[in-house]
């Protein structure tokens, strides 16, 4: 199979780095075939603008590769891209490599906080298929947890995947991480508009570079209509991206040792100096900036810690990859 040009930038290990298969695809789950077409270039392909359609796309993609058999979201909640998804857990793995000295990619020890988990949880279903690592996954909204824990059910995941409420709007960290325990890592794909107005413009221009006629008739909806869905906390929040990321860094000081390593994706590089900026105001002692890319989309994942080598070294030795 011909490797897809459009993938080429994701990380070594990723499994989606080729043109989807869909005879395979269909094959995985049937009810896939009937959004599949021919597209002007007689390829087969799907409606990326039919939120059914990736939906019915995301269920082949982790049947087949992740060996997910049941997995749905309510309408209008975030339909992620998986091979991109995927490539932020690579990533930590490498981290985590370089961290443990070559130790780590599978290792059910483990334990990952992943913030914001969304009613479509997968982070966790990806990195417990690929690694063995276990989850911790926090959201603000019940609804999402609903639909989380109803596929961990369905999956038989609830000795690796675990799920907390977040009760407080205005904490990442707090509420959420016990006094009595310790993470690997932890994740996040924080909201990186700062508006609704903001979301619906998004929408607009990613519709618009679908070729969609309907690019109008969203701007004038009442809520953004991304081509991936998504909810209003999934999508933006009040300073968007920048003032997300801040409180979660001034959070992160009070578990210092509690977490070896704190990440989260950074879709604006425009944000970047005054994370730096932030992360230098509450001593971080090691900053990785990873780079990342699906296509034409760039992103880059920020990881920082406050313990030095001999204190990641200690707290590996008296935290064997979490507890869990």
């Amino acid at each position: 199979m011909k490797p897809d040009n459009t993938k080429h930038k994701l990380h070594p290990r990723n499994q989606h780095r080729e043109r989807y298969d869909f005879d395979q695809l269909i094959q995985a789950s049937a009810t896939l075939a009937q959004y599949v077409r021919l597209n002007e270039y007689g390829d087969a392909s799907i409606d990326f603008s039919n939120p059914q359609a990736v939906k019915a796309l995301n269920q082949a993609l982790l049947k087949q590769f992740y060996n997910i058999s049941a997995w749905d979201i309510p309408n209008q909640y975030l339909c992620p891209p998986i091979p991109g998804r995927a490539d932020y857990l690579h990533y930590l793995a490498d981290l985590l490599n370089v961290t443990n000295a070559d130790k780590t990619l599978i290792n059910k020890n483990v334990r990952v906080l992943d913030i914001g988990v969304g009613a479509n949880m997968i982070y966790p279903l990806i990195g417990y298929r690929e690694y063995g690592w276990h989850f911790v996954g926090a959201d603000i909204e019940p609804k999402a947890l609903h639909n989380a824990q109803q596929i961990i059910d369905a999956n038989q995941l609830s000795n690796a995947i675990q799920l907390r409420l977040q009760t407080s709007a205005s904490s990442i960290f707090k509420g959420i991480i016990r006094p009595d325990e310790t993470f690997t890592l932890t994740m996040c794909n924080p909201p990186f508009h700062g508006s609704l107005q903001e979301a619906q413009a998004a929408a607009q221009r990613k519709w618009q570079g679908l070729n969609k006629q309907s690019a109008k008739k969203i701007a004038n909806t009442n809520s953004p209509r991304l081509n991936f869905g998504g909810q209003s906390a999934e999508l933006y929040c009040v300073g968007g991206e920048k003032s997300f990321v801040n409180i979660m860094i001034n959070e992160s000081k009070q578990y210092a040792t509690q977490c070896l390593w704190f990440t989260t994706l950074i879709s604006k590089a425009a944000n970047l100096p005054g994370i730096y900026r932030a992360l230098e105001k509450v001593g971080a002692i090691n900053v990785k900036t990873i780079e990342m890319a699906q296509g034409q989309k760039q992103s880059r994942m920020i990881a920082w810690t406050f313990l030095n080598a001999s204190q990641q070294q200690a707290w590996l030795t008296n935290n064997p990859m979490g507890n869990l």
